[in-house]
């Protein structure tokens, strides 16, 4: 696959976007630590994350390690506008745009050269456009490949601009900490630090065979590549996902198996209403927890065939929460998720999963009500009298 031998892949990166948009809306909040949620931090300005304020932390731990800061409630139609505005200066900046989430995206810019300028230009172009249309800030990161486009936006931060040059691309990603290669997260960085490995110099310098061996197949070859940075992808637009996914935090306290079921029901009725909204039918059912002590785990099971079926779904995520009980009962849980990931279009529904059939109807029947009449409208028993939680903002489906 061909990769350019110029730095011409932006990853624009929006700086604590929710703390960032209530600091925009609100000029007392300017400067000053800011928390958004209270029970659980979804987010945190620079000026709390420099008490060591970060997102998914409990609310009360993060009042402790910052007293003075202000907490404000999350405003998610605020947030999904100021999205829609940012990625509107995304496309006219170039027609080459694949967005990640609801506040980053990469976009190719090589083609504009003669139009524009070079890609350095456009991306300095894009913060002030972004900072005088939308009112927040953005760091850009130039690059290659995309992998070290989102590396070097990661350094940037906040509100920065860095451009890697290719004659010393390995001479900026070298020295940087191991966690900020992709796939290492808090298991793969023990394992690493365990072997004395902090560096990515020091994963470049030992061959695939041997990552391979310690960190299995898929991990080994990948980390291998990034290393070396090599990322052969392009920037693909309108990329359809490959999963849907929701999840929920439960902040520190005990919960009981009965409201962590009800947890489930609200996420699975979630995420399935969005499959068929956006016609598609997926067979792997991932469960995804994250415990007291801040480790997670994860469990899959892939069914014999594609469905967008509400019941279906939820009782393979039952298995699954099941399978898991006993860490829940050892460890306590703090955050459930749950994702339906090897989508295809919902054609192939009939075909691949031959029970598919009526029980659809009553699914669809409800999502007509709630899309007429909202969401609150009409739920499961199960669900009554319960919160149900934000539901984020996100890209299309």
């Amino acid at each position: 696959m061909f990769v350019s031998s110029e730095a011409d892949i932006l990853h624009a990166d929006l700086d604590s976007f929710y703390a960032s948009v209530e600091q925009r809306d609100d000029p007392r909040l300017r400067g000053r630590p800011v928390i958004v949620g209270g029970g659980v931090v979804l987010a945190a300005s620079y000026e709390a994350k420099a008490y060591g304020v970060r997102t998914a932390m409990g609310g009360g731990q993060a009042r402790r390690l910052c007293p003075m800061a202000i907490v404000v409630p999350p405003r998610m139609s605020a947030y999904t506008e100021a999205s829609r505005a940012v990625f509107e200066v995304f496309r006219s900046t170039s027609p080459l745009v694949e967005g990640l989430s609801i506040d980053e995206a990469f976009l190719a810019v090589g083609g504009l050269r003669r139009l524009v300028g070079p890609p350095v230009q456009i991306a300095g172009q894009l913060r002030r456009a972004v900072a005088e249309q939308v009112g927040l800030p953005i760091t850009v990161g130039v690059a290659r490949t995309k992998f070290l486009a989102k590396v070097a936006s990661r350094v940037a931060k906040p509100d920065g601009l860095l451009v890697v040059p290719p004659d010393r691309e390995l001479e900026f990603l070298h020295p940087l900490p191991v966690e900020l290669l992709w796939g290492v997260g808090a298991v793969t960085s023990a394992k690493l630090h365990g072997w004395g490995i902090t560096t990515v110099a020091q994963v470049a310098e030992l061959s695939e065979q041997s990552l391979v061996s310690l960190l299995g197949r898929a991990v080994g070859r990948q980390l291998h590549a990034l290393a070396h940075n090599r990322d052969p992808r392009p920037v693909a637009p309108g990329r359809r996902r490959r999963s849907i996914g929701s999840q929920r935090a439960l902040g520190r306290a005990r919960t009981t198996p009965e409201a962590i079921d009800a947890v489930l029901v609200g996420l699975v009725d979630r995420v399935t209403r969005r499959m068929r909204g956006a016609g598609r039918v997926g067979r792997t059912v991932v469960l995804r927890l994250r415990f007291d002590d801040f480790t997670r785990a994860t469990r899959s099971h892939t069914m014999a065939g594609a469905t967008a079926r509400t019941d279906t779904v939820l009782l393979t995520a039952r298995v699954l929460l099941a399978d898991a009980l006993p860490l829940i009962r050892r460890d306590g849980l703090t955050m459930i998720g749950i994702a339906v990931s090897s989508l295809n279009d919902d054609a192939t529904m009939q075909l691949s999963l031959p029970f598919d059939g009526p029980p659809m109807a009553l699914d669809t029947a409800l999502d007509q009500v709630r899309n007429r009449f909202g969401s609150a409208a009409v739920t499961r028993g199960v669900l009554l009298g319960r919160d149900q939680g934000l539901e984020m903002p996100r890209l299309p489906d």
